[in-house]
């Protein structure tokens, strides 16, 4: 009977697990501003977007790497502010180390002077990728503070104006 109990809890365990990989996997997280982690043109060995630059980190053997490349690559054709650059992480160990990636794909996301400003840990999403361009658009447009991913509520938006309290 106990055989039946430690099978039980290791299925339990294993999908514990994987709805936590699944709620959390490509989705985009602010980085703090006072990291000060910074990326420039000459240490990624390509140019800086504008707007925003990604920058994958893949591995040969990894297929959610080649889905992600596409999809980022889609996504900066439509905009041309938007750049992606795709580095193997075996071959840049030094950036690998100095940004903590333990897994491929990772994406940072950069501002346009370099700054990075969001990770994306995982298989990305065009909707998750598309929300973190616009945070990123909000937050240079001066909408959305540094340290926020989502715009405040202010008093106004959060009490009904006088006279509509029916």
């Amino acid at each position: 009977m106990t055989g039946v109990w430690v099978a039980f809890a290791a299925v339990a365990l294993a999908l514990a697990f994987g709805g936590y990989r699944w709620l959390t996997d490509g989705r985009a997280k602010a980085i703090r501003s006072d990291a000060g982690q910074r990326l420039d043109a000459v240490r990624l060995g390509g140019s800086l977007g504008s707007e925003a630059t990604f920058v994958q980190f893949s591995s040969r053997v990894c297929a959610p790497c080649r889905a992600t490349h596409t999809l980022l690559a889609d996504v900066t054709a439509t905009r041309p502010t938007v750049t992606h650059v795709d580095l193997d992480a075996e071959s840049r160990l030094d950036l690998v180390e100095e940004f903590g990636i333990t897994r491929t794909p990772t994406v940072l996301v950069l501002d346009g002077s370099g700054a990075v400003r969001q990770r994306i840990v995982g298989a990305t999403r065009r909707p998750d990728v598309l929300a973190a361009l616009d945070r990123q658009a909000a937050r240079r447009t001066g909408a959305l503070p540094a340290g926020r991913t989502r715009p405040r509520m202010t008093d106004q938006t959060a009490r009904p104006e006088e006279g509509n309290h029916r």
